[in-house]
């Protein structure tokens, strides 16, 4: 374990990605905050560190509610007194069905919490970690393949993910005064709960059905620890970690 009490916090951690890079970073001797709207899974990913879950605290949050975000990073600082590693992590999809029959009720829902989301914990972080001693801090921003290349009905979701890039270099740009780093991982076919359907076949641009590779998402937690261990004069700006046989390169 590492000498260090550094203080990461992720949001969506409950499950998939965000469970296996808190377990990631947990193990590294990082004080962690498992951020998600369900208590039960928060205590239950903890449960899963074992003797490493005494250095993590469990807060239920909605990361698209301003004063839910504002109320857990209040906590933050009054438990830890810095923050050092935020992994805005927190993602939902919209239903498959076609990009016309979509409402607006489903669309603002996946804007909500995939976009406002990690702006606005990004705001409040960087309140903490500009005051902070020493100042500075990381921020990680899951951006997904499909940050880069739609699937078949899924306008919601991409279009949130492409802005993450975009929010990611702002925050990147914005965050050099005061010693914030900020990158993006793009993740492809990680095995969680919500990617389990690709090996059962999943719809693809040319309209068939085809099953597609999936990878241990323990790798992607160790991709996130890297990026959360580096000196803060080094940035991984965008790094993409994915099932190596996955229909994305070479147009499938």
């Amino acid at each position: 374990m590492a000498g260090h009490d550094k203080v990461a916090l992720v949001t969506g951690a409950g499950t998939g990605i965000g469970k296996a890079s808190a377990l990631a970073l947990l193990r590294d001797g990082y004080r962690v905050v498992l951020v998600g709207r369900r208590k039960d899974k928060l205590d239950q990913a903890i449960a899963e560190a074992g003797a490493a879950g005494e250095r993590a605290l469990a807060i239920t949050a909605d990361v698209g509610n301003p004063e839910s975000v504002r109320a857990l990073f209040a906590k933050v600082k009054q438990t830890y007194g810095r923050l050092d590693v935020l992994f805005n992590n927190a993602g939902v999809g919209a239903p498959g069905i076609p990009l016309e029959e979509l409402t607006f009720e489903q669309w603002k829902q996946v804007v909500d919490i995939n976009l406002t989301g990690p702006f606005l914990c990004t705001q409040e972080a960087f309140k903490i970690m500009k005051d902070q001693n020493p100042r500075g801090g990381r921020i990680i921003n899951n951006g997904s393949i499909s940050a880069h290349a739609p699937r078949p009905n899924s306008a919601p979701y991409t279009s949130t993910k492409h802005a993450i890039t975009g929010l990611t270099k702002s925050t990147s740009l914005d965050g050099r005064k005061y010693d914030i780093a900020c990158g993006q991982i793009d993740i492809g076919n990680a095995r969680t709960e919500l990617a389990a359907r690709m090996a059962d076949g999943v719809p693809q641009a040319n309209g068939e059905i085809a099953i597609e590779p999936l990878m241990d998402v323990a790798h992607v937690g160790e991709a996130v620890l890297h990026m959360a261990n580096l000196p803060l004069d080094v940035n991984i700006q965008v790094i993409t970690i994915m099932a190596t046989k996955m229909p994305f390169v070479g147009r499938g």
